[in-house]
């Protein structure tokens, strides 16, 4: 049994504290972000990981920043000089949300600890950064994974610990491949830290050099549709961004949102991007700069996700209107 310090904050990060938990680790400490507003009263909210912790009866500290040097100095120090005083064997990393300064890592990486691994959902070096569910599906990806990882000062850069590839479905949205590589970076951390708890060493290899790619984080805007792209490249965008933040546009003053569609790649038309072509049981088939793209399920502002043919039948669509 490894004594573990595990940082981390929303459901992803979640699953890996539970799959930890269950394997019979001890988690001796938890590091977790700050309380949110969230909901419509806008009420203080724990993350998914507090939440968790304090259901074990696990000690949870939840400093704003960890930079001794930055507007929450105070705290960073609190949160450093509890590190300093808990015993543990290794530091888990998934999706905190803050830095870690070097700080941390003199701490972790004392004799006889192995330092700070990061469960990271992507295939690095593709897909460094803050989005990489969200970004391999928008590039349409074939393929994507999780990557256990040696953490050091750079963004995503450590050494890989191991690595495993999951395929994506060609109607895979966020959500559910979020939720597939949740559930495989649970088991694959399970593994690192029973192999180290066994030889008390764990190998890596150096990330590649070539095919480095970054996952910004996701805004709101740029969920908005651009007709003039390809029905593919709408199909991705769409998935992507289902659950969040819901790729949308305009129709007669409405914000729709858009959250299940079909790319008709092969579909010739003479229309305008944006442009409904048809409306049927199966949904709205609009023009874009290459191919046509078949919405199927839509939301209107207020109203809950429905087919997109009774969206557009109670919203009075015809061919030839266009969306914005």
């Amino acid at each position: 049994m490894l004594r573990v310090v595990f940082a981390g904050t929303p459901e992803f990060a979640k699953t890996a504290l539970a799959s930890i938990l269950d394997a019979g680790h001890q988690v001796v400490m938890v590091m977790t972000q700050p309380d949110r507003p969230a909901g419509r009263g806008m009420n203080l909210q724990a993350s998914p990981v507090k939440e968790l912790a304090i259901s074990q009866n696990i000690p949870v500290i939840q400093p704003s920043s960890l930079k001794i040097d930055g507007k929450y100095g105070d705290e960073a120090k609190l949160a450093l000089q509890a590190l300093e005083q808990v015993d543990f064997d290794v530091m888990v990393v998934a999706a905190y949300g803050l830095i870690l300064p070097q700080a941390v890592f003199d701490v972790a990486e004392r004799p006889g600890r192995a330092g700070c691994l990061n469960i990271h959902a992507s295939l690095l070096p593709r897909w460094r950064g803050a989005a990489p569910i969200h970004r391999a599906i928008e590039a349409g990806d074939q393929a994507t994974g999780i990557s256990i990882m040696q953490m050091d000062l750079g963004l995503d850069t450590g050494p890989v610990i191991s690595m495993k590839e999951l395929v994506i479905a060609a109607d895979e949205t966020t959500g559910r491949l979020h939720d597939r590589l949740a559930s495989l970076g649970g088991s694959m951390i399970v593994d690192a830290l029973n192999e180290f708890e066994k030889v008390a060493t764990l190998s890596h290899v150096a990330q590649e050099d070539v095919g480095i790619t970054y996952a910004h984080k996701v805004t709101k805007e740029e969920a908005r549709l651009d007709w003039t792209l390809g029905a593919q490249q709408l199909d991705c965008k769409i998935r992507a961004f289902n659950p969040f933040p819901g790729a949308s546009f305009d129709k007669d003053g409405l914000l729709i949102k858009a959250w299940a569609s079909q790319a008709l790649a092969n579909n010739i038309h003479n229309k305008q991007p944006g442009e409904i072509i048809s409306l049927d049981k199966l949904g709205v088939v609009v023009a874009t700069g290459g191919g046509a793209l078949l919405l199927t399920e839509l939301q209107k502002p207020g109203g809950k996700k429905i087919s997109a043919s009774q969206l557009a039948q109670s919203l009075l669509w015809a061919p030839g209107q266009t969306l914005g």
